[in-house]
């Protein structure tokens, strides 16, 4: 069952327990080539920034889900809510009331779906006791999507394979970010299909001192999502010059498999500043500042 209602803050119920749901971003995404199951093979660099949606769990009878927030409107056509298979996966026939709350934007390219379910699953395993190893879980959950293992890390990492390889990049330099969505889904499945052919993984990841440093080494890598994504939805040519263009923008680019792309700022200053001016300039948009944490 999914309710988008707004029932009394579930936070509050008895035995309820929250789990942020971080928004996923790709610095840098490259396809590497394809599997013989159709699967294509990533080298990426994920970064979680300091915004996304919640997840709330409660003891109940049956399984449940609620979703709230500003965009719940756009769950409403699913069948099969992401949060509701990863409960099953991990409890068969176990009960919990779900609520999600939805902040971020569906299907814009930071792993909004995956972060929901991650986050579910590590709620779950509390609420119901379960005792699972880090990477078993990881392995289980691969079957509901390639970003699910790093969701569930929940930090920095270079992501590879399917997205069942996960290696950490220590040595990041704080950094800012302004994310900027313009109001249009993108179907990963149609993006992947653009594709043209096929690069080479990142290259090694030097010292990095500073968010200028940062941003000259990401200004050699690539997101090969964004040619095709571009392609399919003209707004990202906007979202991406209006960023650029922002005072203090060190490199703008787009996340994922698109919409939302991202600038990279030295300072919060700068990037509190650039997301104002956006925000007043496309107030039809989804626009919003945030540090990257975890790293």
């Amino acid at each position: 069952m999914t309710d988008h209602s707004t029932p009394a803050d579930p936070a509050l119920a008895p035995g309820a327990i929250t789990v942020a749901a971080p928004a996923k971003l790709n610095l840098a995404l490259h396809v590497t080539g394809r599997r013989g199951d159709g699967y294509h093979l990533l080298d990426s660099l994920v970064v979680f920034p300091g915004l996304g949606d919640r997840v709330t769990v409660a003891p109940a009878e049956a399984l449940s889900l609620d979703i709230t927030g500003p965009f719940a409107p756009g769950l409403a056509a699913e069948a099969d809510n992401l949060v509701l298979r990863a409960a099953r996966l991990l409890g068969p026939g176990r009960g919990a009331r779900i609520t999600l709350d939805k902040a971020l934007p569906v299907a814009s390219g930071i792993g909004g779906g995956s972060s929901d379910a991650a986050a579910t699953l590590r709620a779950l395993c509390r609420l119901w006791d379960i005792a699972i190893a880090e990477d078993e879980l990881a392995a289980r959950a691969l079957i509901l999507g390639a970003d699910l293992p790093v969701c569930l890390l929940g930090r920095s990492a270079r992501m590879s394979g399917i997205g069942e390889a996960l290696a950490p990049v220590p040595g990041l330099p704080p950094f800012h970010l302004v994310l900027a969505n313009p109001g249009t889904g993108v179907a990963t499945g149609a993006v992947f299909r653009g594709l043209a052919g096929f690069g080479s993984p990142l290259e090694p990841l030097p010292p990095l001192p500073d968010a200028a440093a940062l941003a000259d080494w990401l200004s050699r890598q690539r997101n090969d999502l964004e040619a095709p994504a571009r392609a399919l939805c003209p707004q990202i040519d906007e979202t991406l010059a209006l960023l650029a263009a922002a005072p203090g923008a060190l490199l703008a680019r787009m996340s994922g498999s698109g919409a939302t792309c991202f600038a990279l700022f030295a300072s919060a200053g700068e990037a509190g500043r650039a997301a104002q001016a956006l925000a007043a300039a496309r107030p039809g948009w989804w626009v919003r500042p945030a540090p990257v944490t975890s790293l």
